[in-house]
């Protein structure tokens, strides 16, 4: 069971929101605030799994509350609920973890819970990079210690993640294999990049060298093979 605060200043969406809550049984004790101020006491006095809160409130915007857990010992996950869709980027640099469109949709909401669940005890420092990804009609986002492999897409990258979803961005795969290498990001391929720890086989000899990440194989490159086999032999001794 898990506590949430839901925080919104339009009574109708904070209880339309909370009765679909109530309708999830992960859902433990939900705390409500109608104000940024409100909302911003109770998670210092109370720490809670998820915060679920609208960005336009009077005097502390949802942003601004995102802004200031961030400081406290034990952040709650924050997740965005707005009717506003043009502000995914500085939710993003909040390091939300998911950012839902009113009216909220039971499953949509379901999805976003999965999401924190599924994140776990993943690092929420900024060292773990979060990418914007679109996924039909909604952003959501991907921490890179989500990613197990890249695929690249012409300018575009298709990132890979251990729930075996593949989520296109508009970045490429030369730019990350650059931004990525002190986490342990390995290029094996020009149309491949791996996170090294992600890899649980590789057969670098023969005519077909590869790895596997699961039970999915990826070429390298003949030319990679020694760096490739140097990268992995050193991260096993470590």
């Amino acid at each position: 069971m898990i506590d949430v605060l839901v925080a919104d200043d339009e009574t109708p969406a904070l209880d339309e929101l909370v009765h679909l809550l109530r309708a999830d049984d992960r859902i433990g004790e939900i705390l409500t605030a109608t104000s940024g101020a409100e909302a911003l006491r109770i998670l210092s006095e109370r720490p809670v799994r998820i915060a679920f809160l609208d960005i336009h409130m009077p005097g502390l915007a949802g942003t601004d509350i995102a802004r200031a857990a961030l400081g406290l010992v034990a952040p709650p996950a924050v997740v965005f609920v707005t009717a506003d869709d043009a502000r995914a980027v500085e939710a993003f640099e909040l390091r939300a973890v998911d950012y839902l469109l009113k009216p909220v949709r039971a499953e949509r909401l379901r999805r976003a819970i999965d999401h924190v669940l599924e994140l776990g005890e993943a690092p929420r420092s900024g060292d773990d990079e979060m990418l914007v990804v679109t996924v039909g009609s909604h952003v959501r986002f991907v921490r890179r210690s989500e990613v197990r492999w890249v695929q690249a897409q012409g300018d575009y990258s298709r990132l890979h993640t251990g729930d075996g979803s593949g989520h296109l961005i508009r970045t490429p795969i030369s730019e990350l294999e650059t931004r990525w290498a002190d986490a342990g990001f390995l290029r094996i391929h020009r149309s491949f990049l791996v996170c090294a720890d992600a890899v649980s086989e590789a057969r670098l000899s023969g005519a077909e060298p590869s790895v596997s990440i699961g039970d999915i194989a990826l070429p390298v490159s003949r030319r990679l093979v020694a760096a490739v086999r140097e990268a992995l032999v050193r991260g096993a001794g470590a």
